[in-house]
């Protein structure tokens, strides 16, 4: 187990967000992205709060949040999770780093919800069509059939998945605070559940309007990234008016695994 731990709460309409926030200076925000959870920066937050004043939370349905029977997890609610939260911090132009459905939900909040952020880094994120690994279709075309897999089953597909998502071979107990909130009665559902809603709609409705971003964007890919392929950051570029493309060698869908010292110098870079 990890002793990374969130300790502050959030309300949500009738959910709980958890967050943290640390450090001293101007306001950073990092948002993950999915099967994660906050816990995909705990090598980065840290050292970034040196810097910065850092808030990161967990979405909700993920982590430390709310996860319940009947939940909207999707994208669609995301982008308004984070506008509350901007809102709850008080943050009206912050930084922004954010990773997979973080980016999605970043994008969408900034499109959609009026957020402005002073400059936003992205890493390998869930952006344009199409996405979805061969995992996620299959488990959607089936999900029932998953959603009732006994527990030892579920543990070794889920373990094998997330490993896909790291170039390096990652050990057991570094893989152990990823596997932990996606486990019993709650955490096994939540998992199915986040899969479930999976839906390109919900990118398709932003990705016509790149082209409106109203703040410098980077972009941060892993060369090795087999969940979203180095020619989708490509073609993202192209969407977005003077983006910057860095791809990360050794590194893949899990950057903050393969290669954290790349985030944290290019956050330091680029943010300041």
């Amino acid at each position: 187990m990890t002793d990374w731990s969130l300790t502050q709460r959030f309300a949500f309409e009738g959910d709980e967000i958890a967050y943290d926030v640390i450090g001293e200076g101007e306001a950073l925000v990092l948002v993950h992205g999915t099967p994660f959870s906050s816990y995909v920066w705990h090598a980065i937050a840290r050292e970034l709060a040196r810097s910065f004043r850092v808030h990161l939370f967990d979405l909700l349905g993920y982590g430390q949040s709310s996860m319940r029977d009947g939940q909207d997890v999707s994208l669609g609610v995301q982008n308004r999770v984070l506008a509350a939260l901007l809102g709850h911090w008080g943050l009206t132009r912050p930084k922004v780093l954010a990773h997979d459905f973080g980016g999605a939900t970043s994008l969408r909040a900034h499109l959609l919800n009026g957020c402005d952020y002073e400059k936003l880094l992205l890493i390998d994120p869930v952006a344009v069509r199409p996405w979805g690994s061969p995992f996620v279709q299959h488990v959607r075309q089936h999900i029932e059939a998953f959603s009732g897999l006994p527990a030892y089953l579920h543990e070794a597909l889920l373990a094998a998945y997330l490993r896909g998502a790291v170039y390096r071979t990652m050990p057991d107990a570094e893989l152990e605070p990823y596997l932990a909130p996606w486990r019993g009665a709650t955490g096994q559902p939540a998992f199915y559940r986040q899969i479930a809603q999976m839906d390109l709609r919900f990118t398709d409705e932003v990705q016509p309007r790149y082209g409106e971003i109203r703040c410098p964007v980077e972009l941060l890919w892993g060369e090795e990234d087999a969940w979203i392929p180095p020619i989708r950051g490509e073609e993202l570029q192209a969407l977005i008016p003077g983006a910057r493309l860095t791809k990360i060698p050794e590194a893949g869908h899990l950057m903050q695994e393969d290669a954290p010292e790349a985030i944290v110098a290019a956050a330091l870079r680029f943010f300041t």
